[in-house]
């Protein structure tokens, strides 16, 4: 317990002696922007900007170093558009060049003040030292109130540099990480490529797992169970002459066994249907136009096989809102268009119902934005009351 004071203690008087030798090493670095700044003038003369423009990176790069060794702020390099015209119109470009010819200087005052006042307050807290180093006619004509005015001024001028080269120091690294570094909408834009792709392979994984269950069940529990249908089956058929508790018994277990399968083709289907991944989109389409309870019109034309991650969304949006129109619309008669248009899969459900659907109320339209979202597409829904209803969704198919 002792030692640990001991070591918040050591490193509570370390912090201020770092930002000093921090901010001290910045100080060659803000000289020589001030110099170049005043040696190419302003506007710069085309000499000088090609100077400026040299030598930039490389004062860029020594002082994320001295960040990183020093004060232990790591600043990542900024990256550059391809293209001389879209580099030279970034503002990642130059930005650097704003820290160099104006904020470095401004802060190299700053810290050149702080260092200064160390070295000021050291002298002035030792002047009864050098005091005794003056001869001694000079020693003697000197008021000693002054040397003890010196002597408190600079223990206030000590006690309170700790706080100053620190905030400097917070400053110094406000500039380099907003100024030497990338900009936050750099940073937003990288973050969002991130999570596009790790949540594109969450989906790509989420549908091999559905995929990898619907045929586990369908050659596993499916299979189990057709064979157990099969069985109670015949021996309804040869053995005539069982009890009739017995028959019963058995006719119930065997209605029970085919229920269990058409629940679990269900399930299956709800999954991944197979057909999906041995014939393709259209096939499966075609299969859900035709147990629709609401007679279908369905038009697909694919120059292409979309992605199947993306033929799963599509399947399962044409399926969720044919489930909806029969649900809920009243309608007579439903469209479903799947088209492909070069990098995109447009989907299209229309049906003549009463309308009213909003995407916000219900969980329904929700479940199919978030759904289309997945993969980067876009649900709209175009439904005024009275009808008729229509759902386009739009997906990307970039492989």
């Amino acid at each position: 317990m002792q030692n640990s004071h001991f070591g918040r203690v050591r490193r509570a008087l370390g912090r201020p002696w770092r930002a000093t030798v921090f901010l001290a090493a910045g100080l060659p670095l803000a000289t020589i922007g001030a110099v170049v700044l005043l040696t190419i003038g302003i506007p710069p003369t085309p000499a000088g900007a090609v100077v400026l423009l040299l030598f930039s990176p490389l004062l860029t790069r020594i002082q994320r170093d001295r960040y990183r060794v020093l004060y232990d702020v790591e600043i990542p390099p900024t990256r550059h558009p391809q293209g001389l015209l879209a580099r030279l119109r970034s503002r990642s470009t130059w930005r650097p060049y704003l820290y160099h010819l104006l904020l470095g200087p401004l802060i190299g005052t700053l810290g050149a003040a702080v260092v200064l006042g160390w070295a000021a307050g050291v002298a002035m807290v030792t002047c009864w030292m050098w005091r005794y180093a003056l001869p001694l006619d000079v020693r003697l004509s000197e008021n000693p109130k002054l040397f003890t005015l010196n002597t408190v001024g600079g223990v206030v001028v000590l006690a309170v540099l700790p706080w100053a080269s620190a905030a400097v120091a917070r400053l110094d690294c406000w500039a380099g990480r907003n100024f030497l570094g990338p900009d936050r909408a750099e940073v937003l834009e990288k973050r969002v490529e991130v999570l596009a792709v790790s949540r594109a392979g969450v989906v790509d994984a989420a549908d091999a797992e559905r995929r990898r269950i619907e045929r586990d069940l369908h050659d596993g529990a499916q299979q189990r169970l057709v064979s157990l249908a099969v069985n109670l089956g015949l021996a309804l058929a040869t053995m005539p002459d069982l009890p009739s508790d017995a028959r019963t018994v058995i006719q119930e277990a065997h209605a029970e066994a085919k229920a269990a399968i058409e629940e679990l083709s269900l399930l299956v289907r709800g999954l991944h249907p197979a057909v999906l991944d041995d014939r393709g989109l259209s096939a499966a389409l075609s299969g859900i136009a035709e147990r629709s309870v609401v007679p279908v019109r369905l038009t697909v034309t694919l120059p292409q096989r979309p992605p199947p991650t993306v033929e799963a969304v599509a399947y399962f949006t044409v399926s969720e809102a044919l489930a909806n129109v029969a649900k809920h619309s009243k309608a007579e008669q439903a469209e479903v268009e799947v088209r492909g248009t070069g990098d995109r899969l447009l989907v299209r459900v229309w049906d003549d119902g009463v309308g009213g659907a909003d995407a916000s109320d219900g969980t329904g339209l929700r479940g199919l934005a978030l759904r289309a979202a997945s993969v980067d597409g876009r649900l709209t829904v175009r439904s005024p009351q009275g009808g008729p209803t229509e759902i386009r969704v739009e997906l990307p198919c970039v492989r």
